[in-house]
């Protein structure tokens, strides 16, 4: 249940905040699932670095970093050469 709230909200935050979905990876690891999210933006997120801690209120938006960020590890935003960026993070499976 948690990699499908992560796919989600990746995905979702390519879409609505990224410019649109560029690309998306799976990788199957020992230690979990790697996903690649790949958006036309090169802003990078300021919650992406956040302490996962919710938003007190919800005005429209604010709770997908936190849930990305408790859900996840070894989170990395690095800009693509044709411009965008990817998010990629990993999953634990257990």
């Amino acid at each position: 249940m948690d990699l499908l709230l992560v796919v989600s909200e990746l995905v979702t935050n390519a879409i609505r905040h990224g410019g649109g979905l560029a690309g998306f990876e799976v990788d199957l690891l020992p230690e979990g699932v790697r996903l690649s999210v790949h958006d036309y933006s090169d802003a990078v997120p300021s919650a992406a670095y956040g302490s996962g801690t919710l938003p007190h209120a919800h005005e429209g938006s604010g709770y997908g970093w936190p849930l990305i960020i408790r859900l996840s590890r070894e989170i990395h935003i690095e800009c693509r050469r044709k411009g965008g960026k990817t998010v990629s993070v990993l999953v634990p499976l257990m």
